[in-house]
C-alpha cells in the first residue's frame, strides 16, 4: 500500500503517516540504513510506474543518499521530500522558528501546567497557528491535524504529549532538548541540584543562577556545548514566570521522572 501512495502527485497526512511507519521497520523514529535504501528504490520505481518524474527535491535527495546508507531521516525530513497535502510539519516550522519560540508556545498551551499537552490544549495551539498564518480550516480539519499529531508523536500512547515528544516537530539543529536527553537526572539528584543553585532559597532560579547551573553542566556533560550556552539559557527561561524558573518548570528539561 505504501508503494501505491508513492505514485501519487500528492498524499494525505494519514497516507504520509502510513508510509513512514512502513519504512521505519524497527520503530525507532527514523528511516535509516537498509530501510532508507528500500525507500529510495521503491520511490523511484513507484514514480516511474505512475509516469511521474521525481520532483527536484526528490532527485536531489536520491543523488545524495542513493549509495550512502550511513544517514538517518526523521519524519519531518521525509515531509520535505514527499508532496504531502497541507504539509503541517513544514507549516509548523514556518510558524515556530526557534527553540525559544517553541518553549514560549509550550508554556502558553500547557494551560494547567501539568507538564503535558493534552488533546484540547494541542487543538487550541494548532488553531491559533492556523489563524496566525491566515489559513482557512474547518473543525474536521482541525480534529484530523490534532489526531494525526498524536499518532506520530505520542510515543508511549498515553494520550498526551510531553515536552520531548512535542519538540520532535523542531528541526534537529534547533531541538536543544535532544542534547538534554543525555543529561536527565532522577528526582533525588535533580532536587539536590536545584537546591544548590537556588542560592537565596527563593524557591526558583533566576537567569543568573540558571546560567551558573548550565555552565557547570557543560563542563560535566560532554553532550552539552558551552558555545550554545545562551541558546540553552534563553530557551529554558522561556518557560519561566517573569524571570522566575520554578522547580517544576526546570524539571521538564532536566528531570527524567515526574516530581
Amino acid at each position: 500500500m505504501a508503494n501505491a501512495y508513492l505514485q501519487g502527485a500528492e498524499i494525505s497526512a494519514s497516507q504520509f503517516l502510513e508510509i513512514f511507519h512502513h519504512y521505519d521497520k524497527d520503530g525507532n523514529g527514523y528511516i535509516e540504513g537498509k530501510e532508507l535504501q528500500n525507500f529510495i528504490k521503491e520511490l523511484q520505481h513507484a514514480r516511474k510506474q505512475a509516469g511521474l518524474e521525481l520532483t527536484d527535491q526528490m532527485r536531489a535527495f536520491v543523488e545524495e543518499y542513493e549509495k550512502n546508507d550511513d544517514v538517518k531521516m526523521d519524519i519531518t525530513e521525509l515531509a520535505k521530500i514527499l508532496p504531502t497535502e497541507e504539509n503541517f510539519f513544514l507549516f509548523f516550522r514556518q510558524q515556530v522558528k526557534s527553540c525559544a519560540e517553541f518553549m514560549e508556545a509550550w508554556r502558553k498551551y500547557d494551560a494547567d501546567h501539568s507538564g503535558y499537552i493534552e488533546s484540547d490544549e494541542l487543538k487550541n495551539f494548532l488553531s491559533d497557528l492556523l489563524q496566525r498564518a491566515k489559513k482557512t480550516y474547518d473543525e474536521q480539519k482541525l480534529q484530523d491535524y490534532t489526531a494525526t499529531m498524536f499518532k506520530i508523536f505520542d510515543s508511549n500512547n498515553d494520550g498526551k504529549l510531553c515536552l520531548a515528544e512535542m519538540a520532535r516537530l523542531l528541526p534537529e539543529q534547533e531541538n536543544f532538548l535532544l542534547k538534554f536527553q543525555g543529561v536527565k537526572m532522577d528526582t533525588k539528584e535533580f532536587n539536590k541540584i536545584f537546591d544548590l543553585y537556588d542560592k537565596d532559597r527563593s524557591g526558583y532560579v533566576d537567569e543568573n543562577e540558571l546560567e551558573a547551573l548550565l555552565k557547570d553542566l557543560c563542563k560535566i556533560k560532554k553532550v552539552l556545548e558551552i558555545s550554545n550556552l545562551s541558546t540553552y539559557k534563553n530557551a529554558i527561561m522561556a518557560l519561566s514566570d517573569g524571570g522566575k524558573l520554578y522547580r517544576a518548570e526546570l524539571a521538564l528539561v532536566l528531570c527524567a521522572e515526574e516530581l
